[in-house]
């Protein structure tokens, strides 16, 4: 599956006045051009500063400024683009300012760019400059019309860009290219996990997830299992079968499997564990009809798992990765489950169905249990969980919680490393109480207070002895976008996953 605008990325040796491009974009901080810029500038003879003498450009961030050169110029059109104060042009600031930089591009019909960004951005270190405008570049080309009409599409959009992040220094190339590569492997990651999320519940079943499942492993070399209906009924997985059990469309529980050369046989196992509600309506606690099509998103976990576990076998890190993506859809028949129904989760817990609405923390318990039945010392798990979190953070962070301060703090630096923001919640033992039902083990709603933390404190208690951090990322996997980028899934968790691995 490719982005329905193919984008290339290199790094360059080129002097600034002397590109021949569609698009020369140029990195403007307030307050001072950087030297690039001022060369640019004596070329265009002063048209930068009257621009920003005028008022109209002014270097803030997020915003841009659009030149149309002379014929004697290489570059067809210079593209101002505001990164800040420079004492905060940081690494987010250019993967932002990047994606601003491909979006237009498409808007122009552009077909080649050539990006002068990080020379603006002293504070930016170099690698994690070029990686995250790699990202940015990727991020912002992506455009979701797999069903548009051909001509329409191509009336659209070019039919491929090639951008090119250039440096008149002769060493950048090579200093460069590792960190070009690392930004393409994150950056395709992500938008291929925004198409899957895209896609609608028509077409992305819990099979045909578990196809996709197994057509990208075999092209990055994982190792990929799929549990379906008859399986997962054999192992007792009660919480997934009893979600999937109302659909046509039966539940499936797929494990993506990484594991590196050479690997010691007690390496350190990483679960990474993500919902995917194929479509959620409720099931009988059904939904309002006003935002039901949104429900597609519910996959957003399970996809941000797929896409992670795509990157992860690209980058190559020295820990064994399990990915488990419980899929299934929650639909109302004759068939589903109740609330006040008692299901047999797969730990052996029972738990009370008080909202069959509340079905994510379902699918999540029994494929929790099961990464750590399979050796995981570290799971994480993802997922658009709940509406409560979208309350207490809106849409711009994904709360964490964890058993594990560490684990926090370790989460929290591949934040700070990709700009997929997360805030800490709690989920102590006084979350667990809430979650206590009188005639089982656990209910699956606390009630109406503190919704996000009892949703995690209940997920807690499958956990057993591993390291366990969960992120619900409700708010922010539809909605967390910049509007002028592409509407619909943005991708998240698929970055901050690989980077948490990574790191470890």
């Amino acid at each position: 599956m490719k982005p329905k605008v193919p984008i290339e990325v290199k790094a360059v040796y080129a002097e600034i006045t002397a590109i021949k491009t569609d698009l020369l974009a140029l990195g403007v901080c307030e307050g001072k051009l950087s030297a690039p810029a001022a060369q640019l500038d004596k070329k265009l003879n002063g048209a930068i500063a009257a621009l920003i003498k005028l008022g109209d450009f002014k270097g803030k961030s997020g915003t841009t400024g659009l030149i149309y050169t002379p014929s004697k110029m290489g570059a067809v059109r210079v593209l101002l683009v505001g990164l800040g104060k420079s004492d905060k042009a940081d690494a987010e600031v250019l993967r932002k300012a990047a994606a601003t930089v491909s979006a237009k591009a498409l808007e122009l019909k552009a077909q080649t760019v050539d990006v002068y960004l990080h020379q603006a951005a002293p504070a930016a270190d170099l690698a994690a400059a070029v990686q995250a405008i790699t990202e940015g570049l990727y991020f912002g080309s992506y455009r979701y019309r797999e069903y548009l009409n051909s001509d329409q599409e191509n009336n659209q959009t070019p039919s491929s860009i090639k951008a090119f992040i250039a440096d008149a220094s002769r060493t950048f190339v090579s200093t460069a290219a590792q960190a070009v590569a690392a930004g393409t492997i994150y950056g395709s990651a992500q938008n291929y996990a925004r198409t899957l999320a895209n896609r609608p519940g028509n077409v992305i079943s819990p099979q045909t997830l578990a196809e996709e499942a197994k057509k990208m492993a075999r092209q990055v070399g994982l190792r990929c299992t799929v549990l379906d209906e008859k399986a997962l009924a054999a192992k007792k997985m009660g919480g997934i079968l009893a979600v999937g059990q109302g659909s046509a469309n039966k539940p499936r529980l797929i494990l993506l499997e990484y594991k590196p050369a050479r690997a010691p046989k007690n390496a350190h196992v990483i679960g990474l564990v993500g919902k995917a509600i194929t479509f959620d309506s409720g099931g009988i606690s059904i939904k309002p009809g006003e935002g039901m099509h949104d429900m597609k998103y519910d996959k957003s976990g399970g996809i941000a798992v797929l896409g992670a576990m795509q990157a992860i076998a690209r980058l190559k890190p020295k820990a064994r990765v399990l990915g488990l993506i419980p899929a299934a859809e929650n639909m109302p028949s004759g068939f589903a489950y109740r609330p006040g129904d008692i299901v047999t989760t797969y730990s052996g817990k029972t738990v009370e169905i008080q909202n069959t609405d509340a079905e994510g923390r379902m699918v999540l318990c029994d494929a929790i249990a099961y990464a750590g039945q399979l050796g995981c010392r570290t799971i994480v798990d993802i997922a658009t969980l709940t509406g409560a979190c979208v309350v207490a953070l809106g849409q711009k962070r994904a709360g964490v919680m964890a058993n594990d301060e560490n684990l926090i703090e370790q989460i929290k630096t591949a934040s700070r490393q990709t700009g997929e923001r997360v805030w800490h919640l709690p989920c102590d033992d006084e979350y667990v109480e809430l979650m206590k039902s009188r005639i089982a083990d656990l209910k699956n709603v606390g009630g109406r207070w503190a919704g996000a933390c009892t949703a995690a404190a209940f997920l807690s208690q499958f956990v057993k002895d591993a390291r366990w951090a969960h992120v619900d990322m409700a708010g922010v996997g539809v909605w967390g976008a910049d509007e002028t980028m592409a509407p619909g899934s943005i991708g998240f968790g698929v970055r901050l996953l690989s980077s948490f691995v990574m790191n470890q």
